[in-house]
Parts: structure tokens; sequence; C-alpha cells
């Protein structure tokens, strides 16, 4: 399932340069995972309510074009992959008219919330990877 946000961006995320700061686009890409697992039916307490949390371990980012101040972003958010115990999105930044400013590949790892250790990926979560 990919999701859609609508985002605009703030005077506080420009940077010297006058355009969006590069960590404000991880802060972008964070609101639309939740977004995400919301919409799954997986907020964080319905995870923790099957034992698993997610945590992100690796992030690779790209950055196309810049984004000014007032202007209205479109973060979408896919799943790419999965594994036993980790699992992939891929998410973009489009600019009004459907440019790609920034585009990403996140892996998170499903961890159990008392020991702190990976533990296989819910059920529930691995679905919205099946076709």
């Amino acid at each position: 399932m990919e999701t859609s946000i609508e985002i605009v961006v703030r005077p506080t995320e420009i940077d010297v340069n006058g355009h969006v700061n590069n960590a404000k686009y991880v802060e972008y890409l964070e609101w639309g995972r939740e977004d995400w697992y919301e919409r799954l039916g997986l907020p964080y307490e319905r995870l923790l309510g099957l034992g698993a949390v997610t945590v992100t371990v690796n992030l690779n980012l790209d950055f196309r074009r810049e984004c000014r101040q007032g202007e209205a972003l479109t973060i979408l958010t896919r799943p790419e992959r999965i594994g036993r115990t980790s699992f992939a999105l891929r998410q973009e930044i489009r600019k009004p008219g459907g440019e790609v400013a920034a585009d990403a590949v996140v892996t998170l790892v499903t961890i159990d919330p008392s020991s702190r250790s990976s533990r296989p990926v819910p059920e529930e979560l691995a679905l919205a990877f099946r076709p």
C-alpha cells in the first residue's frame, strides 16, 4: 500500500541558503512513515501490543531538487522489500507538479521492546508487503 501526505514548508525549516535544511528532509520522511503505519492500522501502540517496535537502521537519501519556503510537498511511502526481521520502505518527496525533490530507501528492523533484540516482523506488518 502506498500512502501520501501533504505538507507545507515552514519558515523554521529553511537554512542560510534559502532552502529546506537537509535534516528536515529526514523529518519529512519520518512523518510519511508514521502516516504509513497509521493507515495500516499499526500505530506505535498496536505494534507494542504485538511485542514489537521498529527502528531505523539505514537511510539512503538522494537530494534531487531544492525546496523553498511555502511550497506544498507530497511525501509518498510504499513497501520496498521484506526480510525475516527487517524491511525497507521507498519514499519520495515531490514538489508541486510531481517533480521529485528527494527519494530514499529506509531500512527498519523489528525489535522486541523488552529485550531490545531483533525479532521476526509481525504478520500484520508483513501483510503490507504482499501483492
